[in-house]
């Protein structure tokens, strides 16, 4: 049975139906607000005694009366969380919480997609130098000329399309600016945006932000295929955008021609726009990787993002840009100037350099990583996971069920603390976190030694129930 989940700004989020463990309840619990009245009544009993300077001056003992209660109220409360409405239900990133505790409990981490090893020197060399000449100012605000270039040359090498590179090219920082700032630039309060789950969690929380309605598309395993004739209904008059991964984060499928044609025909026949994540299209390992827009007729209603960290391992670069036709590019640059305006100047620089690399770069990189993955992918099958196929990204999803613990999130509770190894639990990805109870994600951009420690961790402490 296919599930569709809808979920609104306005709408609360539902508790799970099972009990997470409380190393992790912060993950998903509401957040405690007082009533309006409360908060009123505090800022007006403060108004009320900061109101009277000459009754506090004229009573010392009621003075130190009240200054004695302020300390103690000071000591023993802490100000409310203050956070907006559209953001109440997001917490703590779960990659966030991770890293943290991998650090905490000494645990090896194949969590948060990171990698634990440098990227290319020619890249850092050109950014040195970059620096050395003085490139250190702002740059132009959609992107460093000679690095749009470079970006148009890569897309157009990878899709066959021709793009302008001075209207249709913007450079963000980092592909979370990229999809923000298409959120942000292109859909308006009440619009219907359909993504597939499980999904990047920048998606939900930018959506929300920009006040959509999001629609809930859910891939389940073991192939994660798209469930055509529920797009199919999903689709509305008032549907804006359906926004497609591939490869895909978390699961590792890429989605196939088939499936991409008929997404198109259906955003062509309801005038529906496609925004498109694209970061990991050069680690596509069993198939190759189709860019939405070089389908016929998609070029014109897709965003296409995509960066530079995952290729390059350089992540913390933050490097990364939208692609669209100039009338949707119009949007897209008009949130990215109030969102960072501009991004570092030296690291664009380097970029252009980068996406300049020889084509036998990006064969030993997807020979490197096809290597990483078989050390991981065969580890957790003698460990006794179930593995589902992965054809991009660097990311691999299991089912933990074997192992005896109630759901993701305990199971990874207990492989950090015991077993000394990072996963994440995927259903921090999902609008209705049931559906992905079963699941736990781990990724090996990690070097050899690292995942055969992490293994070796699991084959000793973990067994099956």
């Amino acid at each position: 049975m296919r599930s569709q989940c809808i979920w609104t700004p306005c709408e609360v989020l539902t508790p799970l139906s099972f009990k997470p463990s409380t190393f992790f309840t912060f993950s998903f619990s509401k957040q405690l607000l007082l009533p309006d009245k409360s908060i009123a009544a505090i800022s007006s009993t403060r108004r009320g005694i900061s109101s009277y300077p000459s009754l506090m001056a004229s009573s010392p003992s009621l003075k130190d009366a009240v200054s004695t209660q302020n300390e103690s109220t000071q000591k023993t409360q802490q100000p409310l969380q203050q956070v907006a409405k559209r953001l109440e239900k997001f917490k703590t990133t779960i990659f966030t919480q991770m890293s943290s505790l991998a650090i905490k409990h000494g645990a090896i981490n194949l969590g948060q997609g990171f990698p634990n090893f440098d990227g290319p020197e020619f890249v850092k060399e050109a950014a040195i130098q970059a620096i050395k000449d003085g490139k250190n100012q702002y740059a132009r605000g959609y992107g460093v000329p000679d690095f749009s270039s470079a970006i148009a040359e890569r897309f157009k090498k990878d899709t066959g399309l021709v793009v302008d590179p001075e209207k249709e090219i913007t450079v963000t920082s980092g592909c979370t600016e990229a999809i923000a700032a298409t959120m942000l630039g292109l859909i308006n309060p009440g619009d219907e945006v359909i993504l597939f789950a499980p999904f990047y969690d920048s998606y939900e929380a930018t959506l929300s932000m920009a006040g959509a309605k999001i629609k809930c598309i859910t891939l389940h395993p073991p192939d994660f295929a798209v469930p055509i004739d529920e797009l199919k209904s999903a689709i509305t008059q008032d549907t804006r955008a359906v926004l497609i991964n591939t490869p895909h984060n978390p699961t590792g499928k890429m989605f196939s021609r088939e499936e991409l044609s008929t997404i198109a025909s259906l955003c062509i026949e309801n005038d529906v726009l496609v925004f498109t994540d694209e970061v990991y299209d050069k680690l596509a390992f069993e198939l190759d990787h189709i860019s939405m827009a070089s389908l016929p007729g998609m070029y014109e209603r897709t965003v296409t993002l995509n960066s530079l960290g995952k290729t390059f391992s350089l992540t913390g670069w933050k490097i990364g840009w939208a692609i669209a036709p100039p009338h949707l590019t119009w949007g897209v640059r008009q949130a990215h100037s109030f969102l960072t305006f501009a991004t570092s100047t030296p690291m664009q620089w380097a970029a252009a350099v980068a996406l300049r690399a020889p084509e036998s770069y990006y064969v030993e990189l997807k020979r490197d990583y096809m290597a990483k993955k078989e050390i991981l992918v065969e580890g957790l099958k003698a460990v006794g996971f179930k593995v589902f196929p992965s054809s991009g990204t660097y990311f691999v999803v299991v089912d933990h069920t074997p192992f005896g613990l109630e759901n993701d999130i305990a199971f990874c509770e207990y492989l950090i603390k015991e077993v000394g190894v990072v996963a994440i639990p995927t259903s921090v990805f999902y609008l209705n976190p049931e559906d992905g109870k079963n699941l736990v994600r781990f990724t090996f951009c990690k070097d050899e030694g690292t995942l055969r420690a992490a293994v070796d961790r699991m084959k000793e402490k973990l067994k099956r129930k």
